[in-house]
């Protein structure tokens, strides 16, 4: 097993009466991708604000790379190498893509002055596919590109994890294939991935292990198969046993 990159330890984040995550413990390890899954409303987004550095957990703590990092400003998370994406992309939209990409490059671990930001948003454009947009308006792009463009921002930061939360919501099938093989390709670059999506067949396929959360609090935790084939997991989130079998039979093929 390798070494853990993350560890989210016992954490709780509570609004005035309602807890949004309930004691909450994973353990990511280098390299690897882990899916989080759960129904709406089951405390994912709330899960990642916590991680980065938006929420300050109510109890617990977040460590990362041996250090602790709940409490630190999503700036200083960010430059300790731990960057995000969101599920309502959030481009500079009077901006260039190069521009909004060179945006990420700034804020990562090195410091980058503007010059070298700008050569490493370069690479990192070309590298998801954004390379012929570099001069267009964010605001023009339609939403395929703007879920790329707000990876290759996250990913311009030079992170060491890298927090991915629902991008290939609203993407039709040949744009999530795209989108998946950025994903994978991100991965063997030796960056590891925690992901939040809601399409099953993507998570199951591309997770080397999945969290489950329902109502705030940790349903299960395994491989791909133990998750779908868990009845809890089945009952809160999958809806039954067949559709189950199908995600698994799909992954497969």
């Amino acid at each position: 097993m390798k070494p853990a990159i993350l560890e989210v330890r016992n954490v709780t984040k509570a609004f005035g009466g309602l807890i949004a995550v309930k004691d909450v413990s994973l353990t990511q390890y280098q390299g690897e991708i882990l899916g989080l899954i759960g129904p709406n409303g089951a405390g994912k987004t709330t899960l990642f604000n916590v991680i980065n550095g938006v929420y300050k957990p109510t109890s617990g703590e977040v460590i990362f790379e041996g250090q602790k990092i709940s409490g630190l400003p999503p700036y200083e998370v960010v430059r300790r190498g731990l960057a995000r994406t969101h599920q309502i992309v959030k481009p500079l939209n009077e901006m260039t893509v190069l521009e909004n990409v060179t945006v990420g490059a700034c804020f990562g671990p090195q410091n980058l002055p503007l010059e070298a930001a700008q050569e490493v948003a370069a690479e990192v454009i070309e590298f998801t596919g954004l390379g012929k947009y570099a001069d267009v308006l964010a605001g023009k792009l339609n939403i395929a590109l703007k879920k790329r463009l707000e990876v290759a921002r996250a990913l311009a930061a030079k992170p060491r994890l890298l927090l991915l939360d629902e991008v290939l919501a609203g993407l039709n099938p040949s744009e999530v294939a795209k989108m998946l093989d950025v994903i994978r390709a991100i991965r063997d670059q030796g960056i590891s991935i925690l992901m939040i999506e809601h399409i099953m067949q993507a998570i199951m396929s591309l997770s080397d292990r999945i969290v489950v959360l329902n109502f705030g609090e940790k349903l299960a935790e395994g491989s791909p198969d133990e998750v779908a084939n868990d009845p809890q997991v089945i009952e809160a989130y999958l809806g039954d046993p067949e559709m189950a079998k199908r995600i698994l039979e799909e992954e497969e093929a």
